[in-house]
């Protein structure tokens, strides 16, 4: 065994040596290969100093490998499922907008989860690239469970872009030369695991064949529900189940409505922003009517009954991922222009599935507009924890008796559907009569009449 003592050695060597082991660490892959380098020149031709020089060599890319084994493993970190909900403790992975090998920035999408409820975006808690997916589609994914894997080191596909196309030529040294192509060659391992990423992408597409034209063509597609189709299907029918539901019938006359809306909707859009629809004024009837009929604001809790003193109108929204109902909170007093606003902002959330369960909890009293689709007369189904839903209907022409002459009118039909163990027939007819005297004259709602 060769024993190396500090009076053995020369001062180039020790002076080399001194600078070796500062250089160590971190910086060793490129520099190990340096350092050896400058190691041996200093040595000479001496034995001692020649093994010393290689050992030290060697030693130095051992440190510069473990430590970049080290900065690697930090830097991948395990994104887990977050809270989704306070009764939420799982969902459905339904679509991988990003695969493995994208770049993705913090707060930007990376996957929908389809939970009981809700549609919840998976957003990147950092920026950096998708290296592993550890809960593929269809598959369920608990809070707090691994979800994918993120390396946060991983620089922005530009960024990788500008350095691949740095000529090697500038490399002073041969280890640096050596040493490049190692670093090209992961965009291009990046490149290849994500086109093979791809494909298991795309298995959202297995659902579009049940919404294609049909050929005639003897063949089936069978397709999974979404958890959200899933539990407002088995929500309605538990509905059905529990209330005793009964349905009344009101027409109700749009024609002074219509008018009123027509003559000043470009002043209401100029100085509210928002456009004047049907939706505000049936809120505000419907509002109006619960305050006098408070049965149907109420709701049946086991052997006890609740009143509530505030009207929170749920809206039903048909978005592509199922039917939500946000709410409407306070609407007693919530002017035509308050409540178009707040209607709005809900649609939106709707649409870009960004609504949340606070925006959905809740809810006295239900309003559900079939008449956008063009539906002549239905009865809507109740929710739970509520007494009562409004059902609005398409608008058409029809002839009525108007001081004793037949003219045309602008006609809708409306129903509430309601829990007979709670509401009876009287209160049912008072309050649709209520909500036809509002909406046939609007000034009355507006003057609080």
């Amino acid at each position: 065994m060769l024993r190396v003592t500090r009076s053995s050695l020369t001062a180039p060597v020790a002076t080399a040596l001194r600078a070796l082991t500062a250089r160590a660490g971190t910086r060793a892959g490129v520099n190990g290969l340096k350092s050896a380098e400058v190691f041996s020149a200093a040595a000479g031709a001496g034995g001692a100093s020649s093994v010393l020089g290689r050992m030290a060599g060697q030693s130095t890319m051992a440190m510069g490998t473990i430590g970049a084994r080290g900065y690697a493993s930090e830097a991948v970190m395990t994104v887990d499922t977050p809270e989704m909900g306070d009764s939420i403790s799982s969902g459905t992975v339904a679509d991988w907008e990003k695969g493995v090998g994208d770049y993705v920035e913090a707060d930007e999408v990376v996957c929908m989860i389809n939970t009981d409820k809700i549609a919840v975006p998976i957003t990147a808690p950092q920026a950096g690239v998708i290296t592993e997916i550890l809960v593929d589609e269809d598959e369920e994914a608990e809070v707090g469970t691994p979800l994918y894997k993120l390396d946060t080191a991983a620089s922005a596909p530009e960024a990788k872009a500008d350095s691949a196309e740095e000529p090697a030529a500038e490399a002073k040294e041969e280890a640096k030369e050596e040493a490049a192509p190692a670093k090209e060659e992961k965009p291009a391992a990046a490149k290849e695991t994500k086109a093979a990423a791809k494909p298991a992408a795309a298995k959202p597409a297995a659902a579009k064949p049940a919404a294609k034209t049909m050929t005639g063509a003897r063949t089936e597609t069978r397709v999974k529900m979404t958890r959200m189709r899933q539990t407002i299907a088995a929500r309605l029918k538990e509905s059905q189940n529990t209330a005793a539901l009964l349905t009344t019938f009101q027409e109700i006359d749009m024609t002074e409505l219509m008018a009123l809306r027509k003559k000043h909707q470009e002043a209401f859009v100029a100085k509210h922003g928002v456009k004047l629809g049907f939706m505000s004024p049936f809120i505000k009837a419907s509002a109006k009517a619960l305050q006098e009929v408070p049965a149907i604001n109420a709701v049946i809790d086991e052997t006890d009954v609740v009143y509530r003193d505030y009207v929170d109108i749920s809206v039903a929204v048909a978005t592509p991922n199922g039917l939500v109902v946000p709410v409407v909170r306070n609407a007693e007093s919530l002017s035509f222009a308050d409540a178009e606003h707040e209607l709005a902002r809900l649609a939106a959330k709707a649409r870009e599935n960004q609504i949340s369960l606070d925006d959905m909890a809740g809810g006295t009293f239900t309003i559900s507009n079939g008449g956008v689709y063009g539906s002549l007369l239905g009865t809507p189904i109740l929710q739970s924890g509520q007494s009562a839903v409004l059902g609005m209907h398409g608008v058409f022409p029809r002839l009525r008796e108007v001081d004793g002459e037949f003219v045309k009118r602008s006609i809708m039909i409306a129903a509430l559907t309601y829990d007979h163990r709670l509401v009876d027939g009287r209160e049912a007819a008072t309050f649709l009569r209520t909500v036809k005297q509002g909406i046939e004259d609007p000034t009355s709602l507006l003057f609080d009449l």
